[in-house]
């Protein structure tokens, strides 16, 4: 079991510090604590002998993002045993309720009103909450980073590492894909997330960053929050 908050070192005690000059003193109330580094961490190539479970905060935030049929949304269906918003249940809802012939892209932006009309209720909750990113939308995880902030918590990111040609595969495989144009965009948007997050440079507002294959999310078990 893999606890995000065992990440960092846990505190402890220090000797008590000899008085500090009222000088010091004073310069020690104007300095602010330097932020911690975002930490990340690589459970790829592992055979799916990771961890099982990732838990967080109870009022933290926590994005999963990859490409179009990476299996973000299986994930979470399998995994997030709480709150959980992703765009593809709003999506399901919309489909059921149109006709069968109506093409998606009419109804699209509807569908995106909805669901961030739908987290921004889940976000005032207050609780833990797992999101749904499809990678392309940068200002939803600026959005949930200051959301964060104000409610004293933090935001993590856990991150699909999945060939274009496993995401094609998996769309295909659901009956139901993104345009070329859409794929092409998400691609490059992941590769370059990808590639900022396994050289320790998480998305700004990012606590923490999980990088799983195929594999390591299989593996995964349980994405929850200590309560």
């Amino acid at each position: 079991m893999d606890r995000t908050t065992a990440y960092a070192a846990a505190p402890g005690l220090a000797p008590s510090p000899r008085p500090a000059a009222p000088a010091a003193r004073s310069r020690a109330r104007r300095a602010t604590p330097p932020a911690p580094a975002p930490l990340v961490r690589d459970l790829r190539g592992r055979a799916g002998r990771g961890p099982r479970a990732l838990l967080f905060a109870r009022h933290d935030l926590v994005v999963v993002t990859g490409l179009p049929g990476g299996g973000k949304s299986t994930l979470m269906r399998r995994a997030v045993p709480g709150a959980r918003v992703d765009s593809q249940d709003t999506r399901d809802r919309w489909e059921r309720r149109m006709p069968r012939r109506l093409p998606y892209a009419l109804y699209r932006p509807l569908v995106r009103l909805s669901h961030y009309a739908g987290l921004r209720r889940a976000l005032a909750g207050g609780g833990g909450l797992v999101v749904h990113d499809c990678g392309t939308q940068t200002w939803v995880r600026r959005w949930l980073a200051r959301e964060a902030r104000r409610r004293g918590a933090a935001l993590h990111l856990v991150l699909l590492d999945v060939g274009a040609d496993e995401a094609l595969a998996g769309q295909r495989a659901r009956g139901r894909g993104v345009s070329r144009y859409a794929f092409a965009r998400h691609r490059a948007a992941t590769a370059r997330l990808l590639a900022a997050v396994a050289a320790g440079r998480p998305p700004a507002g990012c606590g923490s960053a999980v990088l799983l294959d195929r594999a390591a999310a299989r593996a995964l078990r349980r994405i929850a929050f200590v309560r």
